[in-house]
């Protein structure tokens, strides 16, 4: 799945991941309100054998696929 990922900039290390050409509009309002002003970080093709940094690869698909996004919340210090 070809992926967009957008950084929050209003909440520090948190990133949304949506399939590519998503309308960001169309996503709820309260995830809207609580990200505020996102940021395009970089495109990604996300499969299940894809290694990525902080996440498994098939719950970020299947975040995006079930609820159309995939929120990535900031490391637990």
């Amino acid at each position: 799945m070809l992926c967009e990922i957008f950084k929050s900039k209003k909440k520090e290390e948190t990133y949304l991941f949506v399939e590519k050409e998503t309308v960001l509009g169309e996503l709820p309002q309260t995830l809207r309100d609580l990200l505020g002003e996102l940021s395009l970080v970089m495109e990604l093709d996300i499969s299940e054998k894809r290694i990525l940094a902080r996440e498994k690869p098939e719950v970020v698909l299947f975040n995006i696929r079930s609820q159309g996004f995939h929120l990535q919340l900031p490391p637990k210090i």
